[in-house]
């Protein structure tokens, strides 16, 4: 062997930013090679933040479709794997969400021990239904950014740094997603549920 013809080098593969363009004009196999070459740390990733094999799994695989299907907005091609990975976070933060809303009390075990009496209880489940209902209208960061500062009580920097954002975008996701929860609850209502 010649010192003049090296072995393959790690260059002599497409670039991501190629494999994204292939994409976007129909080659299915430039998205499976992005796929092989990115699953790995996006599967990390989603492992690290929901500690569990197969939702980390569903997760991963769910943002690779969402990845397919938003490849134009993806606008710096050479950077498709922080791209992605932000999907996969927002994926696995959403998925999280919905997970802790699911494993909850049922709401008779949260009713029946209450002090007000059924009046009161039929009126919480309502009320509960409604902000349900209003929470599913906001954007993803919103409903993240203002279930982590209104109800678990996160600061602005700590909610920065996990949803990746700055603490000035998070302040603007918590105002936008109050004022939409206002116009669908009623100030009153969403003083009462958040304790404001």
């Amino acid at each position: 062997m010649s010192l003049e013809q090296p072995l393959a080098k790690a260059s002599d593969q497409p670039s991501d930013a190629s494999l994204v363009e292939r994409t976007r004009r129909g080659d299915q196999a430039a998205f499976d090679i992005l796929v092989r070459r990115h699953y790995r740390t996006a599967y990390i990733v989603a492992l690290a933040l929901l500690s569990d094999v197969m939702n980390a799994e569903d997760v991963c695989q769910d943002a690779f479709v969402k990845a397919l299907e938003r490849l134009d907005t993806c606008r710096m091609p050479e950077r498709f794997a922080s791209w992605l990975l932000q999907i996969v976070r927002n994926r696995a933060h959403n998925f999280r969400d919905y997970q802790r809303l699911r494993s909850g009390p049922p709401l008779e075990v949260t009713t029946a021990a209450s002090p007000g009496g059924a009046d009161q209880d039929a009126e919480r489940s309502e009320l509960r239904g409604r902000l349900e209902a209003a929470l599913g209208e906001l954007t993803a960061v919103q409903r993240q950014v203002v279930l982590l500062h209104d109800l678990d009580g996160w600061k602005h920097r700590e909610i920065a740094q996990r949803l990746e954002l700055s603490e000035g975008m998070s302040r603007q996701h918590l105002f936008a997603a109050r004022k939409r929860l206002r116009e669908h609850l009623g100030v009153t209502a969403l003083e009462e549920y958040f304790h404001e």
